[in-house]
């Protein structure tokens, strides 16, 4: 039986029991493997890929909707990879093609390496931003802020909805009551029994990864990143929007290095809707 070409190989969606396949595709590809991350994007988002004939994935993506089920308001794209033995014939275009076609008016985003990002260009997609990773271990080395926070409780999450409709634009309802169980932290920081910011850090790897980090001002944003940080000995890792200069040079003063740039870009839209001054970090890059 002959092996089917390259561009006969179907797309088809992914489900959590591709996860091995997927972080097998990230090892791959010299990332690292992140099956946590995996496993929210593949619950929460919609998976797309293709299989290898020779076993594993040629390519995949994740792609996370946001606002009305069936009428998305927002989509976002991660995880876009092609393995290694298949770059550079196609595929990552195809798919992509693919996934904008699914998505029909829905405008999309996503975070491009710069390797990445002339494809994107190619379809349609345009520059809107950019966000600064930075990495380390915390160490605060000026005064503290004075604003308190305190560990999140269940009866936390009608507030933190409310604010993260307020920042993020559309509804990501089904996204953000996943974090208790996916985060080893949810904080929030309040004023006058209303919440003003909140943030969780999540395993990935080695690291302790800071998002979503949601705060009505940098002071905000600060204690919050200061009282995650307080417990764990994980080094951090973040994604800060580089309008956010305050709050990067102070993770700069506190022991975080920067170790990269991504651009964001937009597909369907000029801007991204909801309030960015409020918004510091994503939960991940991956689910915008």
């Amino acid at each position: 039986m002959s092996t089917p070409s390259l561009p006969a190989l179907p797309i088809r969606r992914l489900t959590l029991r591709d996860l091995t396949a997927c972080a097998d595709l990230s090892e791959d590809r010299g990332w690292p493997r992140e099956e946590h991350k995996w496993g929210l994007l593949l619950t929460a988002g919609k998976g797309y890929g293709i299989d290898a004939p020779d076993g594993g994935l040629v390519t995949a993506c994740v792609v996370t909707e946001y606002g009305t089920p069936g009428r998305p308001d927002l989509g976002a794209i991660g995880m876009v990879l092609v393995a290694r033995r298949y770059a550079r014939q196609g595929v990552g275009r195809r798919l992509m093609r693919h996934v904008v076609a699914e998505m029909g008016p829905t405008p999309l985003t996503l975070h491009a390496t710069p390797y990445g990002q002339p494809l994107y260009e190619e379809l349609g997609f345009k520059v809107t931003g950019r966000a600064e990773m930075v990495r380390g271990h915390f160490d605060l080395r000026e005064p503290g802020t004075q604003v308190p926070t305190r560990a999140a409780g269940a009866e936390d999450l009608t507030g933190i909805l409310r604010l993260d409709a307020e920042v993020f634009g559309p509804d990501r309802t089904h996204v953000i009551t996943r974090l208790p169980a996916f985060s080893d932290q949810l904080r929030v920081a309040e004023e006058g029994g209303r919440i003003t910011g909140y943030a969780a850090a999540w395993p990935n790897m080695d690291t302790h990864v800071v998002g979503p980090l949601i705060a009505r001002d940098t002071e905000t944003a600060k204690a919050l990143v200061t009282s995650l940080a307080a417990r764990t000995d994980r080094p951090l890792r973040t994604d800060v929007d580089v309008r956010h200069q305050e709050l990067l040079s102070w993770m700069k003063a506190c022991g975080l290095k920067s170790v990269g740039f991504n651009t964001v870009m937009a597909y369907g839209v000029s801007e991204l809707p909801g309030d960015w001054t409020r918004r510091f970090a994503p939960l991940t890059v991956a689910a915008g």
